[in-house]
Order: C-alpha cells, then sequence, then structure tokens
C-alpha cells in the first residue's frame, strides 16, 4: 500500500528510541532537528529520503535496513 515503508520506518524509529529510553526531544536533540520533525517521522506523516533514512540511521548507529524493515 501507498505510504506503507513511510509508516514502517516511523514505527521502527520510535521502536528505537523507546527502547534506547529517548524523549523525542533527545532524538531530535541527536538528529539534530526539531521535536515536531521527529514526530512526523514517527507518525508516518513525513516522506525522508533514502539520503535522510541513511544520515538518521548512521546518527543512530544502526543499519539503514533496520529502520525500513517491517517486523
Amino acid at each position: 500500500m501507498e505510504g506503507d515503508l513511510q509508516r514502517t520506518f516511523g514505527i521502527n524509529l520510535r521502536r528505537y528510541r523507546n527502547r534506547n529510553k529517548m524523549s523525542q526531544e533527545a532524538l531530535a536533540e541527536l538528529l539534530e532537528v526539531h521535536r515536531t520533525y521527529v514526530g512526523g517521522l514517527e507518525r508516518g506523516e513525513r516522506n525522508p529520503s533514502l539520503r535522510t533514512v541513511e544520515w538518521i540511521a548512521n546518527r543512530l548507529g544502526v543499519d539503514p535496513y533496520l529502520l525500513l524493515r517491517k517486523r
């Protein structure tokens, strides 16, 4: 379905954040973005480019694949 990958990315990003006991504010600070951007990503409302996905994964120290795969 259209937008599934966006939603999957958002779910995985939130899962990573929660697993690491981070607030959206803390994650936003790590990524050097605004908290509302993180919230939009997590809700699947934002459509990050592949470069952005790769950049976020690098900042988090994870493989980009882990942020894009369905569980």
